[in-house]
């Protein structure tokens, strides 16, 4: 939902001057009987039409005119993968100072870009590690209540 700025539409009540007090009752005109309630305009007040568009708009796609398939969520997947990488490959290649790496005993040389790049996948790998073995533990408590259900339904027959 849009809305208009002030001053911006041609009848803006906001930036019109009060109605006068009718001098007897002391009412606004508005509340007087036979009053009408719209304010009346003046020529100069009176909106002006606004021309017809030169070409019809297209009418917005309804809900079922736009389907999500799975191509066009592999393709957006895809292209999100491919901005990902090229980021990643102008971090690594801006990131080519050699730094000391130890671990475990042992200790090299290898560019910044890299190492980083190598502890990044290490802990997606543990974290990949870490949700496997809670989706096979949350899947074989599924699998016996399963039975569990099924077997209690054969004894009470």
């Amino acid at each position: 939902m849009t809305q208009t700025p002030r001053g911006f539409d041609s009848y803006d009540q906001a930036d019109t001057p009060p109605e006068p007090e009718h001098a007897s009752t002391g009412l606004p005109r508005e509340e007087l009987p036979g009053a009408t309630s719209s304010p009346a305009r003046t020529p100069a007040e009176a909106p002006t039409p606004e021309p017809a568009p030169a070409t019809p708009a297209a009418p917005a796609p309804t809900h079922e005119s736009r389907r999500v398939t799975r191509a066009g969520m592999v393709w957006t997947a895809v292209a999100v993968a491919l901005a990902v990488l090229i980021l990643l490959i102008v971090f690594i290649l801006q990131n080519q100072d050699y730094v000391q790496v130890k671990f475990f005993g042992l200790a090299g040389a290898v560019p910044l870009g890299v190492a980083l790049f190598i502890a990044a996948v290490g802990g997606g790998v543990l974290v990949a590690i870490a949700g496997a073995a809670r989706i096979i533990q949350l899947r074989l408590s599924a699998h016996r209540q399963r039975t569990r259900l099924a077997g209690q339904g054969t004894r009470n027959r």
